[in-house]
C-alpha cells in the first residue's frame, strides 16, 4: 500500500499546456477535364505543396478528377509563411454591452459578434468559474476590421448548411463532395481534437452548380395533440422521429419541463418508399466508405439480390454513408445496438497514434488527512474510510492500464487532482484548468462534485465517467454512468429465466422494500407464487410451514428472494437448504425437493457472514452482476509486480474502466462518437456497452448473470 501512495504523490502534478492557431483565407476550385495540380498552382499564384496541405486526399503525381472540389489558400503569404508562425493577439479599439438573454449560449454570442469564445471570457473574466444566465450584461471587444482583399471568398459560391440529427462530418463532406479536411478549413470554428457536431450547429459549404443541398430536403409536418400520460419513448414508436429532434422542433416542451397533456407539437412527416419503415421491423446499416458489394453482403449474411429488395436504391450503386435496412431478425458479423448495426471493431487493431488522448483522475484521496509517516495509522484509515479505499483500488488500477496502454504505443496526457470529497476544493481544480483541452475525466465520487463536473464541461461536450454507482437522475448528456443500473441487470436477470424455462414452480419471497422486485417479476412469470414475508420491529422472516405448502415436489422449485435485510436472506437460505436435503413428506414421496434460489439485485446484504456460502452452492444461487470474479491473467501479474499485493476489486475495475477509455480514445479521440460506433467490450472482470438515454447520459447496458457452483462462482451464458 506505501508503493501505491508512492505512485499517487508523484501523479499529483498541476501541468498547463497552451496553443495558438493562426487565420488563413481559402477559396475553392471545382477541377476541369484536364487541369493539373501544377496549373490550378499556377492560377492561384500558389505552390502545389499548399494545395495538398489542405486536401489530404489528393496525393503528389496523381491524376485529378473532373468536378473535384479542392480548397485553395488565396493568401499571397500562404507559399511561404510557415505553419509554427504564432499570431500576436490584437488589442480591441473599444467594447458595446450584451444583454443575455433567455437560451442565447456563449457561441451563439461570439458568432454575432463575429469574435471567438475565449475573447469574450477574456473581457468577461466570470466566465472562467461559471455559467452564462439570462440578463447577464457582458463586454464585448470590437476589433479593427480589414478591408477584404479581391482574393477572399466569393460568398456566393457558399451556403449555409443546418447539422441535422446524428449527422457526421463524413456524411456532410460526402454530400457536397468535399474532404473533412477541406471542410475543417472552411469552418475553422470546428474542433480540430475531435470530431464533434452538434445538432443545429451552422457550417459553411460549398455550393454545387445549379443546386443546393438544403433546397434538395423538403420535410412535412403535421400537428400532434399531446394526450395523457404520453411519453417520447412512445412517441419514438408512434412516429419513428427520435426525441431529441422532437425537442428541437419544439422548443416550448424545454420550456414547459417536458411534454404535458393538451400541448400541440411538430412532428416530421416521414415519407418512406416501400412501406411503413420502422424499428419493429428492420434494423439499418450505414455503408462504409471502400466497402464492396461481396464484403457487404458477406458482413450482414444477405445476397446482393436480397438487399436490393429491400433497397432500390441501390440499383445506382453502392455508396459511402447510405444506409441500408435489413430484416428485424437479420444475424452476422454484426451487433445490434438501438437497431442500428455496428461494426465489430478491434480496437487492439484499431489505434490510431496520432490521438494523444488528454484524461482527468478526479478522485478523493484527501492527501491533507493522511501523515504518510504513520504507517499503521495510514493502514487503519484506509480500512475505515470506503472513499480512499474506492479511489486508491480504482488508481492503482488505472496505473497499471496507462502502463499497458503506453506499451502499445499510445501516448496519454495524465492530470490527476485530490478533490478531497468536497464541493468547493473540486470548483477550485476545474476553474485552474481548461476543461476544453480534455477527451475525458474520470470522477468524482461524490454525486455533488460529479453534478458540478458535469455542469461545467457540458459546453464543450468533455465526457465524464462515473467510475462507481451514482445517482442516475443526474441528467447530463456528457456522463458515462459505467456501473449498469439495478434495473437493468433486473431486466438482464428475467430475459434469461424467461429463456431458460420450462416447466419449473416459481415462489417470490419479497420484502416491503422490493415490491417493484416482485411486480417485475409477476409480470414475467404470473403464474408465480407469493410467500409471505412477515415483518415486524425487530424480526422479519417467513413461515416455514406456509413456504413448503408452496412448494413443488413434481417439478423444480424456482425461488426468488427479493430483499436487503440480511435476517430475511439467512433465514430464507437456511430453510431452503433443510428442505432441499430432506423430504417433506416421506409416506408419499421419496424424492428430494429440486430447489434453485435466484435475486434480480445481489446487494450488500447477501454478502453478509451470517449467510453460509455452502448454502448458496447448495441452492445454486444465480443473480445478475456488474463484475466477475478476475481470474490470474496478465492484468494480476502486472498488479503484483507494481504493488507487490493482489489486486481486489476495486483495482480491477479501474484497470478495465481506464483501459477501455484508452482504447476507445486511441480508436478516436472522441469518447461520445466511438460510443456510437463500439458495440459491447470485455476485459478482466467487467463489460461496457454504453447506450444513450432520451434525457440523461451514457449508461453502461453490460452485465453476467453468475451461478454458485461446487463453492465456485461460475458465469452463465445466455
Amino acid at each position: 500500500m506505501n508503493q501505491v501512495f508512492k505512485n499517487i504523490v508523484v501523479l499529483l502534478l498541476f501541468v498547463f499546456v497552451g496553443c495558438k492557431a493562426t487565420a488563413q483565407k481559402f477559396s475553392t476550385h471545382s477541377v476541369k477535364r484536364g487541369e493539373t495540380l501544377e496549373s490550378i498552382a499556377k492560377q492561384y499564384k500558389v505552390t502545389p505543396a499548399n494545395i495538398l496541405t489542405y486536401n489530404k486526399e489528393i496525393k503528389a503525381g496523381q491524376d485529378l478528377q473532373a468536378n473535384t472540389i479542392l480548397v485553395i489558400p488565396v493568401d499571397a503569404a500562404a507559399a511561404t509563411t510557415s505553419t509554427t508562425e504564432t499570431k500576436v493577439e490584437e488589442e480591441p479599439i473599444g467594447f458595446t454591452s450584451h444583454k443575455v438573454r433567455k437560451k442565447e449560449t456563449l457561441y451563439g454570442i461570439a458568432q454575432r459578434y463575429k469574435i471567438t469564445e475565449d475573447q469574450i471570457k477574456k473581457y468577461n473574466r466570470e466566465l472562467y468559474s461559471a455559467q452564462l444566465k439570462k440578463k447577464m450584461v457582458l463586454r464585448i471587444p470590437k476589433y479593427k476590421r480589414v478591408a477584404p482583399s479581391e482574393n477572399t471568398i466569393n460568398e456566393d459560391d457558399y451556403e449555409t448548411y443546418t447539422v441535422a440529427a446524428k449527422e457526421t462530418r463524413w456524411s456532410i463532406a460526402h454530400k457536397y463532395g468535399i474532404t473533412i479536411d477541406s471542410m475543417v478549413v472552411l469552418n475553422p470554428d470546428l474542433a480540430k481534437n475531435s470530431n464533434y457536431l452538434g445538432e443545429g450547429q451552422e457550417l459553411k459549404m460549398p455550393k454545387k452548380a445549379g443546386s443546393s443541398v438544403q433546397n434538395q430536403v423538403t420535410e412535412l409536418f403535421i400537428s400532434y395533440t399531446v394526450p395523457p400520460k404520453m411519453n417520447f419513448y412512445q412517441l419514438e414508436k408512434k412516429f419513428n422521429v427520435k426525441s431529441d429532434e422532437i425537442v428541437r422542433l419544439n422548443p416550448e416542451i424545454t420550456e414547459r419541463g417536458g411534454l404535458k397533456e393538451g400541448m400541440v407539437i411538430r412532428i416530421p412527416e416521414r415519407k418512406v418508399e416501400g412501406g411503413d419503415v420502422n424499428t419493429d421491423n428492420y434494423i439499418f446499416y450505414e455503408v462504409k466508405p471502400k466497402q464492396t458489394e461481396f464484403s457487404l453482403t458477406r458482413k450482414l449474411g444477405v445476397t446482393y439480390k436480397e438487399l436490393l429488395a429491400l433497397n432500390p436504391d441501390l440499383k445506382e450503386g453502392l455508396k459511402a454513408g447510405m444506409v441500408l435496412k435489413l430484416p428485424k431478425g437479420q444475424t452476422g458479423d454484426f451487433e445490434v445496438r438501438n437497431a442500428l448495426v455496428l461494426d465489430k471493431i478491434d480496437l487492439l487493431d484499431s489505434i490510431n497514434p496520432a490521438n494523444k488522448p488528454k484524461i482527468m483522475f478526479l478522485l478523493p484521496f484527501r492527501l491533507n488527512r493522511l501523515d504518510l509517516n504513520d504507517k499503521s495509522g495510514v493502514r487503519k484509515i484506509i480500512g475505515s474510510r470506503n472513499s480512499l479505499k474506492y479511489s486508491l483500488g480504482l488508481y492503482s488500477g488505472a496505473l497499471v492500464a496507462l502502463d499497458s496502454v503506453a506499451s502499445l504505443g499510445i501516448s496519454v496526457d495524465v492530470r490527476t487532482f485530490d478533490n478531497q470529497l468536497d464541493l468547493a476544493k473540486t470548483r477550485e481544480i476545474l476553474l485552474q484548468e481548461n476543461l476544453a483541452e480534455y477527451s475525458a475525466i474520470v470522477g468524482p465520487l461524490d454525486v455533488a462534485s460529479l453534478r458540478e463536473v458535469a455542469v461545467r464541461t457540458s459546453q464543450y461536450q468533455v465526457p465524464v465517467i462515473a467510475p462507481i454507482p451514482a445517482n442516475t437522475n443526474l441528467s447530463m448528456s456528457n456522463v458515462f454512468f459505467s456501473y449498469t443500473p439495478d434495473e437493468v441487470l433486473r431486466t438482464r436477470m428475467l430475459d434469461y429465466m424467461k429463456s431458460v424455462k420450462e416447466a419449473q414452480n416459481i415462489v417470490v419471497i419479497a420484502d416491503s422494500t422490493n415490491t417493484v422486485a416482485r411486480d417485475s417479476i409477476l409480470a414475467r412469470f404470473p403464474e408465480a407464487k407469493i410467500a409471505e414475508v412477515i415483518e415486524e420491529e425487530k424480526n422479519i422472516g417467513v413461515v416455514r410451514d406456509k413456504l413448503g405448502a408452496l412448494l413443488s415436489e413434481e417439478e423444480e422449485n424456482w425461488v426468488f428472494v427479493e430483499s436487503g435485510n440480511y435476517k430475511l436472506i439467512s433465514s430464507v437460505t437456511s430453510i431452503l437448504n433443510s428442505f432441499q436435503n430432506a423430504l417433506l413428506d416421506p409416506e408419499i414421496s421419496k424424492e428430494k425437493l429440486q430447489l434453485r434460489m435466484f435475486t434480480t439485485n445481489k446487494n450488500n446484504a447477501f454478502d453478509s457472514d451470517v449467510i453460509s456460502g455452502s448454502h448458496l452452492s447448495n441452492l445454486n444461487f444465480t443473480f445478475p452482476s456488474v463484475y466477475r470474479e478476475a481470474e490470474n491473467n496478465s492484468f494480476a501479474k502486472k498488479y503484483r509486480k507494481k504493488f507487490g499485493d493482489t489486486p481486489d476489486r476495486y483495482a480491477v475495475r479501474g484497470f478495465d474502466l481506464t483501459y477501455d477509455l484508452l482504447l476507445k480514445l486511441a480508436y478516436k479521440n472522441n469518447l461520445i462518437e466511438v460510443s456510437k460506433l463500439i458495440g459491447q467490450t470485455e476485459y478482466t472482470g467487467n463489460k461496457f456497452s454504453y447506450e444513450k438515454d432520451l434525457t440523461s447520459g451514457y449508461f453502461n447496458q453490460a452485465s453476467y448473470i453468475l451461478s454458485y457452483e461446487d463453492m465456485r462462482i461460475k458465469e452463465l451464458n445466455d
